[in-house]
């Protein structure tokens, strides 16, 4: 940093944006706030990943149901859009992409399937090796898809969205293919755990699809609308 030329025209860039509101340690408090969001999904969906409908009733609990019609904003909102907090603003209208319900579904039902098969694997001999990297690497891929997808998805770019998505449903069918291979049937570890695996790969998929299904009506809406 001591090399670093003082007089770049850089630096006009970085003078114009001022004094930030948030410094690093308020954004770590932030980020241990949504890693704990992700703990607190992962707890209620363990406890209905018996249910019927356990998508919805998870939701239900975090408190993402819809708000009735009548709690709606109004077209009169009396604060402009200049007015209204941004990532920046104190208080708790705070909204980055690790608030998105998506992706805290996401990250905690992925968290989910990497303990146990991580557990599963640890000792040896109770999982082959080729299958306990490749299901952890299309584990990881699917959520790393996932991740852009929403990413996408929240700065209002429907048809990229999607097509992460796809590739996210793609590593999905990966994981579900190793799932359901010989080695399901062979080692008792892997079959223990394609039988817990296979609700919340389900489930990943359902949520996603929900989501390509809106980005496509978005697309398909007339613009003056």
């Amino acid at each position: 940093m001591s090399d670093f030329d003082s007089e770049a025209p850089l630096e006009d860039d970085w003078n114009d944006r001022g004094d930030l509101a948030w410094n690093e340690f308020d954004w770590e408090r932030y980020l241990r706030e949504q890693d704990e969001a992700i703990q607190r999904y992962l707890t209620y969906y363990e406890a209905l990943r018996r249910a019927a409908g356990r998508i919805d009733a998870v939701a239900e609990q975090m408190g993402w149901e819809p708000a009735p019609a009548d709690e709606e904003e109004s077209e009169t909102d009396p604060m402009d859009a200049e007015e209204k907090p941004t990532v920046f603003d104190e208080g708790d209208e705070v909204y980055t992409l690790h608030k998105n319900p998506v992706f805290i579904a996401t990250k905690a039902i992925y968290l989910g399937l990497r303990r146990s098969w991580e557990l599963a694997a640890a000792a040896a001999g109770r999982v082959p090796a080729p299958l306990a990297v490749g299901l952890l690497a299309s584990l990881h891929c699917g959520e790393e898809q996932a991740s852009q997808a929403i990413h996408a998805l929240d700065f209002g770019d429907y048809a990229m969205a999607v097509s992460l998505f796809k590739r996210a449903l793609s590593a999905l069918n990966q994981s579900l293919s190793l799932l359901s291979g010989p080695d399901a049937s062979r080692y008792q570890a892997v079959a223990d755990y394609r039988e817990d695996a296979l609700p919340r790969l389900f489930d990943l998929r359902e949520i996603w699809l929900r989501i390509i299904h809106e980005c496509r009506e978005e697309l398909n809406r007339p613009v003056d609308e």
